[in-house]
């Protein structure tokens, strides 16, 4: 607020000092979770459960060197986990640096940049319209300064606060509505107001996604079917044999072949490290489920200024109503125009927030004949706040004759209709207005009272108000807006602007980026005057909304869910906030933002760029189709396994038992960072942004899915399954046999992890560039030549060498099993084309 201090803060050992006595400026809140909490959640899970019990059955049978492989593969799935865990945690935590505020601090007497959680009890902080207050304080000066305390007190409206008077207090959590203030904090974190009830809002669970609802079901699903089967396989097992430790480890072995671990896991995985990659461009997602939405997004509702504009709002006309006189040459002002500038400074922030208030200070600075600021040697007295419908503010200063001085400025219709006119001046005011913003320039009004006295109304409007004149400011459009707004159009998103400009400015820049149906447009009160059904009407035809105002905007994004649409929409105003929570994707900008808006979003956008959006849209749909093809390949991968383990104890075949729980554990360790990592960095399909929104009542993994997954896994299985018979008539040994097929099921693995990666043609695959596929491949094949060149692990997994003929055979049926069925889905695919009408 001030580049010289005029406060006393504290020194840096000080704050030390202080923080050391109250604690850091943090809620309790749930950690992220560490090495340490990883390992407590890991002895909660079904896969970890079931290796310890076949260890401890091992042990029971005097088979000392398989229990103690059972360990070495629980201390390798916890390593697994910690390392996975580890890195979402870091994508997490770089998240939370990004969306936490940073206020300007007192600190060592010069004013400084300090998060949130670095501020002590002590410490001067200046607070501005749109933050969140940090800690709790008392107000050392104020300028028309209100703060909204509804989270403490369930009370909307907004509470003005005086300086300097020992019943003000500021409460952490509490949103500056309006103004500016410097306070000192008297109690952070813990001690703060908000932490007694911050326990009961900890204890609320955020409700699940779609999504995870989803993946939930299809894992409870498919862990049902498999206690049954492994009840029947035990009793099976059992009854032939009279072994109980055998029958149980058969039965686990399929119970670990049928648990499929991986998919919330990659589920947990895909959202983070999307998170994290949108990110580093520049996009912040602060709510996971956020990502999943993306790909849906039908509607995108967009605010003018700073989004769609430079948000430079240079200074570019003025109408002096004194004269009728029409202004655009600044070189040389009558004393009438300066006295306009004067007015419309007085009603503006001292130290604006708005770039057209800091413009009509920077302009009047340099117009009046000492280069002092307006409010150069008067006092606030009183301010009134924006408001109204279409909106106006108004100041009262005192100067040092104690004479009143009473500036407004606000929408021209707001001040028009509050002075009185003549018709002629209305009407020139009006001709004005329409030559400004036909020329795509935002129009304020300028006016002043010259009310007498000291008992000030409660409401501005019962202010006697003069109109002087306007002021109108030009935003050009950004650069390469049109083909932005061209890129949400070709992914098939609609684009609408919600602002509270004129109609008239807001259509001409509308067209000048090439925004469809721009001549489509109605205002806030049109909107409020609409029944719910003349509403959904409305709001599917009209593409611009001037004028709009909190519940005007709110109603509108409310009307378009209703219609079905998935919302995007952007916001950075104090009373954004609810629209952006509203909203299935609340879009802040990470610089012309306030605090508010930026809490109250899902995703922000750092750089104010909504060409972003165009980025996160298609990495939404990306991850989306990334996350389907995993849980296609855990599928049908896990598919092979099962009916591998199971059919040999049900049949009663000559080798019963053809996997061993170190063979399970051997292929759940490569196929979990396959499904997880490798399927997360698989690039974007060509013109996968020109296809439609997926419809948000689309299943992530439908019957078509399932049945097409366990098919494919059906189809390995059958190839695996005639090497069985091959080795067997043949006359191979069980181990000898046992080799067989596991080759032949690495080598359908490898082929499945890379037809998989997508359902386009086969020649697509290789144009698609992920290098982590090649480097997972590579780890498989050596991991399997050593099980085989060690005698002593060869032994553990019970496989016996082979000759190269059996081995090549193997490994061409694993791969064939699974181009088979990828060659007939792209004859099956042509069949529908050709027989497709047209």
């Amino acid at each position: 607020m001030h580049d010289q201090p005029l406060y006393i803060g504290l020194s840096s050992s000080q704050a030390e000092a202080s923080r050391q006595q109250h604690g850091p400026n943090l809620l309790e809140k749930q950690k992220l979770s560490g090495p340490l909490s990883t390992l407590k959640a890991l002895a909660a899970e079904p896969m970890l459960l079931l290796l310890v019990a076949a260890a401890a059955i091992y042990f029971l049978m005097g088979s000392t060197q398989e229990a103690v492989i059972m360990l070495v593969a629980i201390a390798l799935v916890a390593a697994i986990s910690i390392v996975q865990e580890g890195r979402t945690r870091r994508a997490l935590i770089s998240l939370e640096n990004f969306t936490s505020p940073a206020y300007r601090v007192l600190r060592d007497q010069s004013w400084t940049s300090l998060k949130s959680e670095a501020l002590v009890t002590g410490d001067v902080v200046e607070l501005v319209e749109g933050y969140l207050v940090p800690a709790d304080g008392i107000i050392l000066s104020a300028d028309d300064f209100s703060v909204n305390e509804s989270i403490l007190t369930g009370e909307s409206m907004p509470v003005y606060k005086l300086a300097n008077d020992p019943s003000e207090k500021l409460f952490a959590g509490t949103q500056v509505t309006s103004g500016q203030a410097i306070c000192r904090i008297t109690a952070v974190g813990n001690g703060t107001r908000l932490a007694e009830i911050g326990s009961s809002i900890a204890s609320i669970q955020p409700a699940k996604s779609a999504l995870q609802i989803q993946i939930g079901r299809l894992v409870r699903d498919m862990a049902m079917v498999g206690g049954v089967i492994f009840i029947a396989v035990w009793a099976i097992r059992f009854i032939r044999s009279g072994d109980l430790p055998g029958s149980l480890l058969g039965a686990l072995t399929l119970a670990m072949s049928i648990l499929p671990e991986e998919i919330p896991v990659a589920l947990a995985t895909f959202m983070a490290l999307g998170a994290y990659r949108l990110m580093k461009q520049g996009i912040v997602v602060k709510r996971m489920e956020t990502v999943e939405a993306l790909g849906s997004a039908t509607v995108i509702c967009t605010d003018k200024t700073g989004t769609l504009t430079e948000n430079t709002m240079s200074l570019s006309g003025m109408f002096v109503l004194d004269g009728r006189e029409l202004i655009t040459d600044f070189s040389s002002l009558p004393p009438n125009a300066v006295q306009l500038l004067y007015h419309a400074a007085l009603a503006s922030e001292i130290n604006p927030f708005d770039p057209m208030e800091a413009e009509l200070h920077r302009v009047f600075e340099a117009k009046s004949s000492n280069r002092l600021s307006a409010y150069n040697g008067l006092t606030m007295l009183l301010g009134y706040p924006l408001e109204g419908k279409p909106p106006m503010m108004t100041h009262i200063w005192q100067n040092k004759d104690d004479q009143h001085i009473i500036a407004v400025k606000g929408a021209p219709e707001a001040l028009i209709n509050a002075s009185p006119l003549s018709p002629e001046d209305r009407a020139a005011l009006l001709s004005a207005i329409d030559r400004f913003t036909s020329n795509g320039f935002r129009v304020l009004a300028v006016g002043k009272s010259d009310f007498q006295g000291t008992d000030f109304p409660e409401n501005q409007l019962s202010l006697p108000f003069q109109t002087l004149g306007l002021v109108a400011f030009y935003d050009p459009p950004k650069a390469g807006m049109a083909q932005v707004l061209d890129a949400f159009y070709q992914a098939g998103v609609q684009v609408k602007i919600l602002t509270g400009d004129n109609p008239v400015t807001t259509a001409y820049i509308a067209r000048q980026i090439g925004l469809r149906h721009a001549d489509s447009v109605t205002t806030g009160e049109q909107i409020m005057a609409l029944d719910d059904e003349g509403l959904l009407k409305e709001v599917g035809k009209a593409t611009i909304f001037a004028r709009m105002f909190p519940q005007a905007k709110l109603r509108v994004i409310r009307a378009l869910k209703a219609r079905g649409e998935i919302v995007a929409m952007t916001g950075d105003g104090v009373n954004d906030g609810p629209a952006l929570k509203a909203a299935d994707i609340g879009i802040a900008m990470g610089r012309k933002g306030t605090e508010i808006a930026r809490q109250a979003s899902a995703l922000i956008l750092l750089n104010d760029d909504l060409g972003g959006m165009v980025t996160a849209i298609e990495s939404g749909r990306r991850i989306y189709v990334n996350l389907r093809n995993a849980i296609r390949y855990i599928v049908a991968i896990h598919t092979p396994l099962i009916l591998l383990v199971f059919l040999p104890l049900a049949l009663n075949w000559v080798y019963p038992v053809i996997f061993d729980p170190v063979h399970i554990i051997f292929f759940e360790l490569i196929m979990g960072p396959t499904c997880s990592v490798v399927y997360e960095n698989e690039p974007a399909r060509k013109g996968l942004l020109k296809e439609k929104p997926r419809p948000v009542t689309a299943r992530l993994f439908g019957l078509r899915e399932l049945t097409g997954s366990l098919l494919q896994g059906a189809t390995i299985a059958a190839f695996l399954v005639l090497v069985y018979f091959v080795g067997v008539k043949s006359g191979q040994s069980e181990n000898a046999t046992r080799a067989m097929i596991f080759i032949g099921m690495i080598s359908a693995n490898i082929a499945l992890t890379v037809t998989n990666r997508s359902r386009g043609a086969l020649v697509s695959l290789f144009q698609q560039r992920n290098k982590l596929v090649f480097y997972a491949l590579a780890m498989t094949i050596v991991l399997t030549v050593l099980i085989f060149r060690i005698p002593s692990v060869a032994e553990l997994f019970r496989l016996s060498a082979i000759d190269s003929p059996k081995m090549l055979f193997s490994a061409g049926c694993g791969l064939v099993s699974v181009l088979v069925f990828e060659i007939s889905k792209q004859l099956a695919r042509i069949l529908r084309k050709s027989g497709s009408p047209g």
